[in-house]
């Protein structure tokens, strides 16, 4: 089986471990071929002269085994010697950490890219060091990043931050007017993006933020289109249990923009396929359960199961949850 997931973040690192599980339980083979993850680029930014890659560092080390799972971010057992002293000649952030480890990998990905490599190949090459038993692409090679239009200035004046500014360095703290993700109009799919989906035989759209992970792939030409053409089924399983968030600030993402912060209303924001939307199905937590009718009954069918993703075995029956909807 080919399943293709549009992921980001840490809650889309924990999915695709739990994608794998599946993959390996189910066909027993290498996952490798079958397994593409097509992974949020928004979140990139250039700092100290390097390329950060957030979203695809976290994706790749959490399936190399080799992330910190305290933090959340980073390598395991990460020195951040580097970043001390670029903080102390005022060219990094000090709120925004590099490990010595984080390092190494951006000057290998800004050398690479500088050269004139496309941002997936130096992904591929990134993770060949390891057995991460996927295929990662980002979801544009072209600079599109996501800025936030804030509803009151800060301080010192501005009306706009990057992204990691807001979310990192305020904790989303500051009310957001809107979302932007700059440079997607110009921004083309990486290569296999499309063919990804177009051949894949389900796409599972991880429980990632909906506004700046899964939204911002969505936002590259072409990307919502393929969803919409592929003759594969398109299942999502809810990034909100109980109207609370499962990781992150989601919530304050979806105030912004207008939306609940619940299983349905994530649904509806996606809507159903039927009616030009992108979603053949959705999964809410059992704790959800009340709101699967109405779901099913806007032309999105809907499961009400665990969607807590404690460990990959657990996340492998969610995931099996989605592929038996899915068929």
């Amino acid at each position: 089986m080919k399943i293709t997931v549009l992921a980001g973040g840490v809650g889309g690192a924990r999915y695709l471990l739990g994608v794998r599980h599946w993959l390996q339980d189910s066909d027993g083979g290498d996952p490798a071929a079958q397994l593409t993850a097509i992974v949020n680029t928004a979140d990139d930014l250039w700092l100290a002269g390097l390329r950060i890659t957030p979203d695809l560092d976290t994706i790749t080390y959490a399936l190399a085994g080799v992330n910190d799972t305290t933090r959340g971010w980073g390598r395991a057992g990460d020195s951040e010697v580097v970043n001390g002293e670029l903080a102390a000649w005022g060219v990094a952030w000090p709120w925004f950490t590099l490990g010595d480890l984080d390092i190494a990998a951006s000057v290998a990905r800004t050398a690479w890219l500088r050269d004139g490599v496309p941002l997936a190949e130096v992904v591929a090459r990134l993770a060949a060091r390891w057995d991460v038993g996927a295929r990662l692409l980002p979801a544009t090679g072209d600079e599109a990043e996501t800025i936030v239009h804030l509803a009151q200035p800060t301080d010192d004046g501005r009306t706009e931050l990057h992204f990691q500014e807001w979310w990192v360095r305020y904790r989303a703290a500051l009310p957001a007017a809107s979302f932007e993700v700059r440079g997607a109009a110009e921004a083309r799919p990486s290569a296999g993006v499309l063919e990804a989906i177009a051949e894949a035989d389900v796409v599972l759209l991880a429980p990632s933020n909906p506004v700046v992970s899964i939204g911002p792939i969505l936002a590259i030409p072409g990307i919502r289109e393929a969803l919409r053409d592929t003759p594969a089924p398109v299942i999502g399983a809810s990034p909100i249990i109980a109207g609370s968030v499962v990781r992150g600030m989601a919530d304050a993402c979806l105030t912004a923009i207008g939306v609940e912060t619940s299983a349905d209303a994530v649904a509806r924001l996606h809507g159903s396929r039927t009616t030009g939307g992108l979603l053949d199905g959705w999964l809410v937590d059992t704790a959800d359960a009340d709101v699967v009718e109405g779901l099913v009954a806007d032309g999105i069918p809907t499961r009400a199961v665990p969607l807590w993703m404690t460990d990959p075995a657990t996340t492998a029956r969610m995931v099996d949850a989605a592929i038996s909807l899915a068929g």
